[in-house]
């Protein structure tokens, strides 16, 4: 019988996204000790506004002594590489660094999906993460490794626009709903016939907005898990 426990190291995990940003406090088996927290990111969204808006959200969440980022962009040892729905200034910035001297506790952050996938997988066979945000994250793991700041939603999907172009949330307030599920379900059919994988796990915002019928290796996955994957951050080799 697992036994759980409040006691240290506490980890405040964090969820930057290019709409909102949330956070929680979690026990060392994954168990929420405060009640998830969110803010609007800042707009526009430069790490000094969101560094502040973190810092202000994290002083409400009580005690902690590590902390767990899920980032929307390429995270290459704690410096952002790219943030297409954030802001230029994220660019080949220590953001891990700079947190961590702000909160005075030590920060490991990685890309959003990735951090999705490692509190979703099961660790066995080929598994691909997807998140339908305000942009398109993928993470690809085989027998639970992770395959590092894999960018799928840039890859080419059809009539010369990426997945993210095609299926990124200004498309479907634009298009509709009709139209944006006809698109996902032939990018999921695309992506599994390319990959071949075991499963494939749905995650964001717009999972919601979902109205067609997904075959039994498809799993809708709640936003809760790009927390609850903070404390696998801590585990993993990332």
């Amino acid at each position: 019988m697992v036994e759980y426990s409040p006691e240290p190291p506490r980890t405040l995990a964090i969820d930057i996204g290019g709409s909102g940003i949330k956070m929680m406090v979690l026990n060392l088996v994954g168990e929420p000790l405060t009640q998830r927290a969110r803010v609007e990111t800042p707009q526009p969204a430069t790490p000094e506004l969101v560094i502040a808006a973190v810092s202000e959200l994290a002083r409400q969440q009580g005690e902690f002594e590590r902390v767990s980022v899920g980032f929307p962009g390429v995270v290459v040892r704690g410096v952002t590489k790219t943030a297409v729905n954030l802001h230029p200034e994220w660019l080949d910035l220590d953001f891990a660094g700079k947190l961590s001297h702000q909160l005075g506790k030590p920060v490991r952050v990685a890309n959003d999906a990735d951090i999705q996938g490692l509190g979703a997988i099961s660790g066995h066979g080929v598994e691909f993460v997807i998140t339908l945000g305000t942009g398109i994250g993928t993470a690809l793991f085989l027998n639970g490794r992770l395959v590092p700041n894999l960018e799928g939603g840039h890859h080419p999907f059809r009539k010369g626009e990426t997945y993210e172009q095609q299926l990124g949330n200004a498309t479907l307030e634009k298009i509709g709903k009709k139209r944006w599920n006809l698109r996902l379900e032939k990018a999921l059919k695309t992506l599994h016939r390319v990959l071949n994988c075991d499963r494939i796990y749905l995650g964001g915002g717009n999972t919601k907005k979902i109205n067609f019928e997904l075959p039994n290796f498809i799993e809708i996955i709640p936003n809760v898990t790009g927390i609850l994957g903070g404390i696998r951050l801590w585990e993993s080799d990332l």
